[in-house]
């Protein structure tokens, strides 16, 4: 191959690859939900039982200002998570689960602890698919209790939401209401 077509070949993957990285935070952390809080400023503990497919409490009030350390207990057989965000942020994510699942970096039950271990940075940019890190989720293993801190902002149309591939379709969905 000349150096020419080597070229146009590397600036076309390039781009490629540009475009989706430009797309990985679509619907992340553009709704004013709150933010990640600390253990010292927590007003109260709410623990969310998570099963196959279910969260008890099927809703969550809390108040404008509040922090929550959430307990969450995984009591199901498969893999779920704990996710803040509004309806459209779900979907975006869902897309991203959905990626993480198809290139192994998520089975059913679990993590691939290899592939999590990989660096998933390309020039410093962030790949696509390859990382489950945002603040307001958590990933929660069959039998593994987990805990997020996170305090609540003035929104309306708040969820909390597993967004394992089918799970949110199937129910595993709740509203937050902020007062």
């Amino acid at each position: 191959m000349n150096n020419a077509k080597l070229a146009s070949s590397l600036i076309a993957i390039v781009s490629m690859l540009t475009g989706a990285i430009a797309q990985a935070d679509v619907g992340h952390a553009k709704d004013d939900v709150g933010r990640p809080g600390t253990l010292a400023e927590v007003d109260r503990t709410i623990e969310v039982k998570m099963g196959d497919v279910y969260f008890a409490p099927e809703s969550i009030d809390v108040k404008d200002g509040e922090t929550i350390r959430f307990v969450l207990k995984n009591d199901g057989a498969m893999l779920h998570e704990f996710n803040l965000g509004k309806a459209a942020a779900h979907a975006a994510h869902q897309k991203e689960m959905a990626a993480m699942f198809q290139n192994g970096t998520l089975s059913p039950t679990g993590r691939n602890h290899e592939m999590r271990a990989m660096d998933h940075t390309m020039g410093g940019m962030k790949m696509v698919g390859m990382e489950h890190d945002d603040p307001n989720s958590m990933l929660v293993e069959p039998g593994a209790t987990k805990e997020l801190i996170w305090t609540f902002s003035k929104t309306t149309g708040l969820q909390f939401a597993c967004n394992v591939p089918g799970h949110y379709q199937l129910g595993m969905v709740g509203p937050v209401y902020v007062k």
